[in-house]
């Protein structure tokens, strides 16, 4: 790779700002940023205020589920617990979790843009996320919403007395702010990469923002419509799901898994892309079968919109589309074996590191695939049967989506945490999290498989004697991982004053993102980068160790030319 001058914009001698933090530090100046770096940051901060809200409920029904006779709370109140849960867990923080705060902050700099396509829309698209969270939040102050996360009519547009529109509005406001963000990427990817930067030449981190991009574009406008029904039979007493005058309760569960399930590959697609960035570095090997992975992203992206219908197994939806949902469920299985099996063959023969992202990588690569496996057992009829609505779909979805999804944004974070502040974090205290957190995940939701093939159901506030001791074994596990979570905020929250200067590439990776400053300037590169080799040039017969700090390995070099066009 080269760089040359940016094209008609060559200004040889300029002086750029050192660093995107230096812009001001002003509020004013933070909340009317177009910096896609900035935006980042916002979003990363109010992801992190969701998580403490919907891990707060998630501790109380833990605790709740200690005693067999449900002793700390209502039953009521213990609805509203898990319905906020939800809520907040999966619209307002694994939905953004990757895209919006490392997605944003990445992606102009791995393709070797200055921004985003339409930077004024990608602010826009953080305050539409704010605005839902505030409704979401509102009804909680209000009393809280009892319906369960997914909305299930008619009890959610008919019976139900809390304050199910203002929640049903407020995902409705953050949808559009998907929408948006997913919109904006895909403008981006096609319009703003740098000279030379093919499409088989892109970071699978880019390619999982591309392929994400797509889902949230096309699917969630289904959301927004199944919401917007239950809130208008609500309000002007429409018979829209009501069987008794002609609706039908289960067009509301078609229009929803169709948006809900390609919602799962909007959390989990952009950790694959984490996890390839991380993985190859770490080995110091190129990725294994890069064009499989390229294709294999896109699959589950596209195939993702054709499985909606497992989810309503015991529904008394026809016999014939369960066989045909079934199939094409374990049909989607594949890309994702693909993933892990191209990940198995990066690692294999490479010069393993273990820094702490590369642990949380690894651990991911573990959780996601004991996920996925059981997603196989989910997606028979048969099995389902028995398991539908009890803590095995629980245990389930948290392996994919925790266990996965969260991983992934953890192994990224600490990966791309020296480029974003130009700090280094403590790697023994982050290595001692990413340990915690795999055993204590393991301690809190395996048991809850064991708990849901004894029948043991979902969403009840009390249970039989005879399923405490698995009952009390989650909840001690959900301690330790909830220690897991507490510490980077500390350790990281640290570095920013205490850590050591980070250097412009402190893991010898590759990619446009290590080729500018640490922290970037505020227009990212003084000139723009041209890429003339392919991605991930990591060579294995490296045998010697990359030090921390040391960035003498580059992937490209400054061009002696200013005018050079770009």
């Amino acid at each position: 790779m080269t760089l040359e001058a940016e094209a008609g914009r060559g200004r040889p001698g300029q002086t750029l700002p050192r660093s995107y933090l230096g812009a001001g530090h002003s509020v004013r100046s933070w909340l009317l940023t177009t910096d896609h770096k900035r935006i980042a940051l916002l979003y990363l901060g109010t992801i992190t205020v969701f998580f403490l809200i919907g891990g707060s409920a998630a501790t109380l029904m833990r605790l709740e589920l200690v005693t067999p006779p449900g002793e700390l709370v209502s039953a009521d109140t213990y609805n509203r617990l898990f319905t906020l849960h939800g809520v907040i867990m999966v619209w307002f923080f694994l939905v953004p979790a990757v895209p919006a705060t490392l997605g944003n902050f990445v992606l102009p700099l791995a393709i070797g843009a200055r921004d985003v396509a339409f930077p004024r829309l990608n602010l826009l698209s953080w305050y539409l996320t704010i605005a839902g969270g505030v409704l979401v939040l509102a009804s909680l102050l209000l009393g809280g919403v009892d319906t369960g996360w997914t909305f299930y009519t008619p009890y959610s547009s008919l019976y139900s007395n809390s304050y199910v529109t203002l929640a049903a509005m407020g995902v409705f406001v953050n949808g559009f702010g998907s929408i948006a963000t997913g919109i904006n990427f895909l403008v981006t990817i096609h319009t703003q990469r740098t000279r030379g930067l093919t499409w088989m030449r892109l970071p699978l981190f880019v390619w999982s923002l591309y392929a994400v991009s797509i889902v949230m574009v096309l699917a969630t406008p289904a959301l927004a419509v199944a919401l917007l029904m239950v809130v208008v039979e609500r309000l002007f007493d429409l018979g829209l799901f009501d069987p008794a005058r002609g609706g039908d309760p289960i067009l509301f569960q078609h229009i929803f898994w169709f948006y809900s399930h390609p919602a799962v590959y909007i959390m989990i697609l952009p950790g694959f892309g984490v996890i390839s960035e991380v993985l190859t570095c770490f080995a110091r090997r190129r990725i294994f079968g890069y064009e499989a992975m390229v294709f294999a992203m896109l699959a589950i992206a596209i195939f993702g919109f054709f499985v909606w219908g497992h989810h309503m197994f015991v529904s008394g939806q026809s016999y014939y589309a369960n066989l045909i949902f079934s199939f094409l469920s374990f049909a989607i299985a594949v890309p994702s074996a693909i993933k892990v099996f191209n990940w198995s063959g990066t690692l294999y023969g490479g010069h393993i590191t273990f820094e702490a992202s590369m642990l949380y990588a690894l651990g991911f690569i573990g959780l996601f695939t004991l996920g996925g496996l059981t997603g196989l057992f989910v997606a028979s009829v048969p099995i389902d049967v028995h398991v539908t609505d009890t803590y095995f779909i629980v245990a389930h979805f948290h392996y994919i989506m925790v266990g996965g999804m969260v991983t992934a944004f953890f192994a990224g974070l600490h990966f791309w945490w020296p480029k974003i502040t130009g700090r280094l974090y403590s790697e023994s205290f982050a290595r001692l999290a990413a340990l915690l957190m795999f055993v204590g995940f393991n301690f809190t939701f395996f048991p809850q498989f064991i708990l849901g093939w004894m029948g043991m159901p979902r969403r009840y506030w009390s249970y039989p004697d005879d399923f405490q001791v698995l009952n009390v074994a989650s909840s001690l596990g959900a301690v330790i991982l909830a220690a897991a979570y507490l510490l980077p905020p500390v350790y990281l929250g640290l570095s920013l004053w205490r850590g050591k200067p980070a250097g412009d590439n402190p893991w010898d990776a590759t990619g446009l993102e290590w080729t500018t400053s640490s922290p970037p300037p505020r227009e990212n590169f003084a000139v723009l980068p041209v890429v003339d080799t392919e991605p991930y040039a990591y060579h294995a017969d490296r045998v010697e160790p990359h030090r921390r700090g040391d960035a003498s390995h580059r992937a490209v070099s400054q061009s002696s030319d200013p005018g050079d066009d770009a």
